[in-house]
Order: structure tokens, then sequence, then C-alpha cells
């Protein structure tokens, strides 16, 4: 248990470092750790008109490969289903533009996926 709690910990120590580098680069940080039953969206914010849905991962070595690699088809699905259900929580028009963004963080800096992957069924 005791295990979890540090790697959650860990988490979101690099969603922090995440979210103030994006905001370095012009991006407007509105929400955090937005969850539902269907899962979880580590950071929503805006760039210009688009709406950003970020996935943050994290690797302390190059032997696990590239973090973006973490962002399998299955978690690309669940995180395209929360932002179905976070465009109608707060009532955003249909044609609003959104994308899908992941930020690798890793010890040689942060890297940014931008339109990472499509909406996803």
């Amino acid at each position: 248990m005791q295990q979890k709690r540090n790697m959650r910990k860990l988490g979101s120590d690099y969603e922090e470092l995440a979210a103030a580098w994006l905001a370095e680069q012009g991006f407007e940080i509105v929400t955090r750790n937005f969850r539902c039953r269907s899962g979880e969206i580590d950071l929503i914010a805006w760039e210009g008109k688009y709406l950003v849905f970020v996935e943050v991962k994290y690797r302390s070595g190059g032997g696990q490969g590239d973090p973006a690699d973490a962002v399998t088809f299955a978690k690309q699905r669940s995180i395209s289903q929360v932002a179905a259900l976070y465009l109608l929580r707060n009532q955003l028009p249909d044609d609003t533009p959104c994308r899908f963004d992941v930020v690798a963080v890793s010890p040689s800096g942060i890297q940014l996926y931008r339109d990472a992957f499509p909406y996803r069924m």
C-alpha cells in the first residue's frame, strides 16, 4: 500500500512539473486530474482556440522506452471517453476544437507531443 501511495505522489509531482512547463509554453491550465468512472485525464488546458487533453507520462530511464509509448490504444480510448464527458459536463459546444497531447517527462527533460492521437471510440 505504501508503494502505491508513493507512486501516486510521484505521479502528482510530475504532473505538477508538466503543468508548470505547459504554462510557460503558453497553455492555460483549467483542470487537473479530471476523473470519472471511465478514467482520468491528467491535465486539461487551453492553447489558443484548442481545448487540450493532456496525458503526462514519466520514465526514470531510457531502458523503459519513450514515456509517450505508454499511452496505449486502450488508454487513448479511455482518455477520449473522459474527454467527451468533460465536454458534456461543462456544456462546451460540439464543435469545440480539441486535441490530445502527451507530455513525456524523463531525466533528459520534457517533451510535448502535440496531437499525439485522434479521438478513439
